[in-house]
């Protein structure tokens, strides 16, 4: 069983998971290709096949800050409740890693609900996972220090990568956790002499 057919397995109903293939087109983008912008109209649900997405929130000055990101198996739920309510977007979706996408249209939003009882327990599982990220999200944001932040960001991305080197630039992680580049520069800077990683160009080792 490939890839895509693993992912597709969460759906846990093959009459839902043909017949999302017979009207759903998939295509692949590449790392930092921008699959949604904020207020853009959602015209489909970007179902994630391999790859993953960052969803990233943005305010009226363009401050942005990392929401979650998506995984195979996973939708991206702000757009689902979007798309139920005829809204445009409030949130960008960038790939991170190259991605397949399985690309269902919007107007079959409605069509999933009512046909399929196992989509809308997809969906609410989903939007349960989302609910308790955003949770931890801003209790870490209220009550955790940068630094322990940011050292969090950096082992959750070697455990999704499965290896302790990522390619990362500062501004990148800065983006993702609302903070200023030279913040993270510095405490990064501070973790390389306290022997928890090893800097590089656009590259981070992380060190037992």
């Amino acid at each position: 069983m490939d890839l895509r057919e693993n992912a597709l397995k969460v759906l846990e109903d093959s009459k839902l998971i043909e017949d999302l293939k017979t009207f759903s087109p998939t295509n692949v983008f590449p790392s930092e290709h921008s699959i949604l912008e904020n207020r853009d109209y959602i015209r489909y649900l970007p179902f994630l096949l391999s790859g993953t997405v960052k969803v990233i929130g943005e305010d009226d000055n363009g401050n942005e800050i990392l929401l979650y990101y998506i995984y195979p198996g996973e939708t991206c739920i702000m757009s689902v409740l979007g798309a139920l309510n005829d809204e445009r977007s409030k949130v960008r979706a960038v790939v991170d890693e190259t991605a397949e996408i399985m690309m269902i249209p919007v107007e079959k939003t409605q069509y999933l609900v009512t046909r399929y009882p196992s989509w809308s327990a997809f969906i609410f599982r989903l939007y349960h996972k989302r609910f308790e990220e955003l949770l931890k999200m801003v209790n870490s944001i209220a009550f955790t220090k940068v630094d322990h932040r940011l050292e969090e960001l950096l082992k959750s991305k070697s455990r999704h990568a499965g290896s302790p080197e990522l390619n990362v630039t500062h501004k990148q992680l800065a983006d993702e956790l609302g903070t200023a580049r030279e913040v993270v520069s510095r405490l990064l800077k501070q973790m390389e002499k306290e022997g928890k990683l090893e800097l590089g160009r656009n590259r981070i080792l992380l060190k037992k």
